[in-house]
């Protein structure tokens, strides 16, 4: 009941914005070890990158136990494939709060299951820039994670094109990667780098 009512209450694009403009630094956990650390912290969302079809049922188990809002990378769960599928494992065997995932159709899969969604794009150079924009409005996604995240000039770009909440991540190693990033336009940013965790004061 928790999990459905977190869904509804930061569903539409205002809320959601809203809620991650508050966070400003969310934890991406990639180890045990890492997702031990988060268990305590004040911070609602956590991206999950990293498991397996036999751990991952676990591991969000542990994180919703501590009250977090878990989303996790499909794209990195091993055993899980880019079949519709693997959202269908995460909403049957998890806790799962949404996904992240570099692949459209997995997006507009969760998203119609129900899931927060969060659509990752890789800005590797101006041709894969020109294919990004061609994804906009976005309909199928809540929100944007740009990567990597120390590209002020075109978090700004992108924020001006739709009114989803934009994420910066990778690379984000310090705190003036941070406030850059927001200061470009993205509502928040996602990082390894627990220290981090600080800057949401």
């Amino acid at each position: 009941m928790q999990n459905i009512l977190i869904k509804k209450n930061i569903a539409n694009t205002a809320a959601l914005t809203e809620f991650l403009r508050e966070i400003r630094v969310i934890p991406a956990v990639k180890s045990m070890k890492e997702l031990s650390l988060v268990l305590n912290s004040h911070e609602k969302p956590v991206f999950v990158l990293f498991g397996d079809i036999m751990t991952i049922p676990d591991i969000v188990a542990r994180l919703k136990s501590a009250g977090k809002i878990v989303m996790v990378h499909l794209d990195l769960i091993d055993g899980l494939n880019s079949r519709e599928v693997a959202v269908d494992f995460l909403a049957g065997n998890t806790m799962a709060d949404g996904i992240l995932s570099t692949k459209v159709n997995l997006v507009k899969y969760a998203k119609s299951r129900g899931f927060i969604t969060i659509q990752r794009f890789f800005v590797l150079d101006s041709m894969a820039l020109l294919n990004i924009e061609k994804q906009f409005p976005l309909d199928y996604a809540d929100a944007v994670e740009i990567l990597p995240g120390l590209m002020p000039k075109i978090i700004r770009h992108l924020a001006g094109l739709t009114d989803k909440p934009i994420i910066a991540g990778g690379l984000i190693t310090d705190k003036h990667d941070v406030r850059s990033a927001l200061e470009a336009g993205a509502t928040s940013v996602s990082t390894t780098k627990l220290d981090l965790l600080s800057e949401n004061g």
